[in-house]
């Protein structure tokens, strides 16, 4: 596998909360890996409120030939009603090489294992990269909304049990 997921420590989350990248990954990663401070920060908040589970933490993109962190992803909420919401990103050097495709179908894969019916991801309309990622994924449309920031979003779900593209590791 060209890439995997790194869960992020409670100590690495509070770093990044705090908008301090941990030093002992700092070398390795690109520039615009680490997810931002508001993320690490729901991810503890989530940690101290969630049931336990998979969704407690984020986890960090890792390009498996050299080891450099390439981008985050992680679940923005604990489930509700079978269905979890998922999100990542990825470094603006790193970008067009499968990582995002790879780490949101491992962290579909993620969600299954623990029991999780249906993941949800969100795309605005115009991120053309990003809706290219959710469809290799293996995500479905299912609908749309206005979402807490007042922007427009597409929704996409991937459900347990759905046959997964053989493909879905190529570049994004």
């Amino acid at each position: 596998m060209p890439f995997t997921l790194f869960p992020l420590s409670r100590l690495q989350l509070e770093q990044l909360a705090a908008a301090h990248e941990p030093q002992d990954l700092a070398v390795r990663a690109e520039l615009g890996s680490f997810p931002p401070p508001f993320v690490a920060a729901r991810a503890l908040k989530l940690a101290a409120e969630a049931e336990p589970g998979p969704w407690l933490t984020a986890f960090l993109i890792v390009r498996t030939d050299d080891l450099r962190i390439v981008g985050a992803c992680g679940f923005k909420a604990g489930p509700k009603n079978g269905r979890i919401e998922v999100g990542y990103g990825v470094a603006p050097a790193a970008r067009g090489g499968g990582a995002a495709t790879m780490a949101l179908t491992l962290l579909t894969g993620i969600a299954f294992e623990a029991g999780i019916s249906e993941v949800l991801a969100e795309v605005l309309p115009e991120n053309m990269a990003s809706t290219r990622v959710v469809q290799k994924a293996g995500f479905a449309r299912a609908g749309s909304r206005t979402d807490e920031d007042n922007e427009y979003v597409i929704q996409w779900l991937c459900r347990s049990g759905t046959p997964r593209r053989a493909d879905s590791f190529g570049a994004t």
